[in-house]
């Protein structure tokens, strides 16, 4: 196949998105496809065209400065299009980019297939804009059904989309890297370096933004040190709250953004996973968390949903408890000691999901529009001869 994949995030960029995205393009390379990648151009980057990659102009996403919309007219995507005849334009991202890039391929009668990641039109509540939530999720219905599929990471996502009036949705679920991220990663001097001495260590990883509830794990952190006072709280990641949250919680140890293997070893370290946020439609890192050998404190959706059985690789706490989140904290963390099945449970949970199953689920479906679409065309010749 020859594919446009288009996005909005992309790799020096670390969040879900620009990883699996990244991910994805390798996959689809590895098996013989072209794939031609068009995204915006990052910091230290000129806009341009090469082989197998196309950098638009962008501009800063309010209330995201790290990260980037594009900036292209329907009429420059098409025309790349045309260049690399593309049979299918695949949009991963829902800004403006992908919105030309749809435009493009409907003047182009080309398959279009999408991806639903994040939940927009729920964080608006976070930033005090609730009005706004029903404007965002009619932008994202029509978004996504002009395509011939629009791809869910989890049942549930499907349930609720289908409920709200999106259509063609596909289901391929998300994997996790069982090698990088494995309790073999456990670093004895780094818990040391943590002081943890007999109290458990905490993890939080993810953006620290209102809508991911970070202040929820730290407030169940205060909780579980009022009955050990030696318990850590590591914070992993980045964001316009982090200075806000350095300042009203200074026990807790903020490490910022960390890849690869320290970030590997930062999961395997601990001893609970803390994941306060109720807005995912996914959440890889609670994937990260059990291939680390961590049992899971969540909300009972997204990832959590699917993959932490309740009380037998961590605890799942009814959507909008957040007294019950931090009293679910608070039983693990008081019985850290205790919890060895937890942690053998939580790392078999996690090798079930083989991303080459995924990427090939997805893969396939991409074939199968393609397929579909040819035959469409087909058929409308041969009647209109």
């Amino acid at each position: 196949m020859r594919i446009a994949y288009i996005t909005e995030t992309y790799p020096p960029e670390i969040n879900g998105v620009s990883l699996t995205v990244e991910r994805t393009v390798r996959h689809l390379r590895a098996r013989g496809h072209e794939v031609d990648l068009i995204r915006p151009r990052q910091s230290g980057e000129q806009p341009g065209e090469a082989d197998g990659e196309m950098r638009t102009m962008g501009c800063p996403i309010p209330m995201y400065p790290d990260l980037r919309l594009g900036l292209a007219s329907a009429a420059t995507i098409r025309q790349r299009l045309e260049r690399t005849q593309a049979e299918l334009v695949h949009v991963a991202t829902e800004g403006p980019l992908g919105w030309s890039a749809i435009r493009a391929a409907q003047s182009l009668s080309l398959p279009i297939t999408s991806d639903f990641r994040t939940n927009f039109h729920e964080y608006s509540r976070y930033y005090g804009l609730g009005w706004l939530k029903p404007v965002v999720l009619d932008y994202l219905r029509r978004f996504h059904n002009h395509g011939q599929r629009t791809f869910v990471p989890t049942q549930a996502t499907h349930d609720r989309l289908m409920q709200q009036g999106f259509e063609r949705l596909e289901v391929v679920g998300r994997g996790v890297d069982t090698v990088l991220f494995s309790p073999e990663k456990r670093s004895a001097a780094l818990r040391e370096e943590l002081g943890a001495n007999d109290g458990p260590i905490l993890l939080y990883v993810g953006r620290l933004a209102a809508e991911k509830s970070v202040e929820l794990a730290l407030c169940a952190f205060e909780a579980v040190r009022m009955r050990m006072p030696g318990a850590c709280m590591v914070v992993v990641g980045d964001g316009p709250l982090r200075k806000k949250l350095e300042d009203d919680f200074p026990d807790a140890r903020f490490v910022g953004a960390q890849h690869g293997e320290d970030l590997a070893r930062w999961y395997a370290s601990a001893d609970l996973f803390l994941f306060p946020s109720s807005s995912e439609t996914f959440g890889n890192v609670t994937l990260e968390a059990l291939a680390s050998g961590l049992p899971v404190i969540a909300f009972d959706t997204a990832a959590a949903a699917d993959h932490v059985d309740d009380c037998d690789n961590g605890l799942l706490v009814p959507l909008g408890e957040d007294k019950t989140f931090i009293a679910s904290v608070c039983n693990l963390a008081w019985q850290h000691r205790h919890l060895g099945a937890l942690r053998s449970h939580a790392r078999r949970a996690a090798l079930k999901a083989h991303w080459g199953d995924v990427l090939g689920r997805f893969e396939s479906v991409l074939q199968e529009t393609v397929h579909a679409h040819a035959g469409r065309s087909l058929n409308g010749a041969v009647l209109a001869a």
